[in-house]
């Protein structure tokens, strides 16, 4: 899962505004900006959820969650070289 605070990270790495989210995922504006107000683990359909993920890897982003490898404890985000924009 991602959390409201690793989106709005993620976007400020892959220097895209909440618009060319939702337009990169395929869903409303309004969408991304309920996701980014929500608290903790971001709630919405599964489909949904992953069509803001896919976006955001695409962009470059890998996410880092709960229990994943990482030189410190906690959920993050990290950029590589982007597959597409």
């Amino acid at each position: 899962m991602i959390t409201s605070t690793q989106m709005r990270a993620a976007r400020a790495l892959a220097q895209i505004d909440q618009k060319a989210l939702a337009e990169m995922a395929g869903v409303s504006l309004p969408t991304i900006q309920r996701m980014e107000a929500s608290d903790g683990v971001v709630r919405a359909n599964v489909d949904t959820l992953m069509k803001v993920i896919d976006a955001l890897e695409r962009a470059g982003i890998v996410l880092i969650g709960e229990n994943q490898t990482s030189e410190a404890a906690g959920r993050g985000v990290r950029l590589r070289e982007p597959s597409l924009k």
